[in-house]
Parts: C-alpha cells; structure tokens; sequence
C-alpha cells in the first residue's frame, strides 16, 4: 500500500507531518516514508516543545552556514543560491527515509515523538514524501 503526502513549506524549518501519517496508515506492518528531493530531510523528534525544533534548525544552520558565509568559501555549487549546497549538504547528514512499525492502525511511536519533514531552503517549497506500508 503507498501514498504520497505533500507538504508545502514556507522556508527553513521542521514541518509535523505525524497526523497525516497515521490516518492514512492503517493495519500492521512497517511503514517507510521517504522524501523525494535532495535538499530536505526526515527526522523523527520530539513533539511537546517547539523550543526542541528551533534549537535543531538553529544547530543546523550553525553547523552548516550559507556558502556566503567566509567559512564556505570551498564550495563550488553556489548557482542556485547560498542555501542550495548547504541544504544538500545538511540532507546528506541527515536521513531522507525513516521506518515506523505500524500495529492495528497505531504508529509505534513514543510518547513525544512526532515526524517531521525538516526544510533546508530559504524560500517555499512543495515536498513529495512517499509511504510504503507492507
């Protein structure tokens, strides 16, 4: 069984996709939900504070500044804007896949966990994420 969820984002930032997921995800199996692009990433984190996500994003950008920043001065794929290459670069060090278990229906998720797609580019985008339950 597959859809597609897509998942419009306004800019950097960690975009909950969870409800999405588990309405759609019905029966017991192993659900894998993979982003189809190569500047945005997956990640399975807490839900409960918004303080969690704007510390990663903070993190993130920290870790891997635009390449107008002096320290990125190596990078050579800059045509597409100073976020491009960092985006992919931060979508290399983190997952573009996850696995969830599914049982009767219910995501074998913790307690605070919530799924997110996490945008690396500046400007809007619309991101594919393809499910696969089996």
């Amino acid at each position: 069984m597959q859809t597609r969820f897509d998942i419009t984002t306004s800019g950097p930032g960690l975009y909950e996709f969870t409800r999405q997921v588990a309405d759609w995800a019905t029966g017991t199996g192993l659900l894998t939900l993979f982003v189809q692009h190569t500047s945005a990433s997956l990640v399975i984190q807490e839900n409960a504070d918004p303080e969690v996500q704007a510390d990663l994003q903070n993190y993130f950008a920290r870790l891997v500044p635009p390449t107008s920043d002096p320290s990125m001065a190596y990078l050579t794929h800059t045509y597409e804007g100073p976020d491009d290459m960092p985006a992919h670069i931060k979508a290399a060090l983190l997952l573009t896949h996850l696995s969830i278990p599914v049982t009767g229906g219910v995501l074998a998720l913790g307690r605070w966990q919530g799924v997110y797609l996490f945008e690396h580019r500046d400007r809007p985008h619309l991101r594919r994420v393809i499910a696969h339950l089996a």
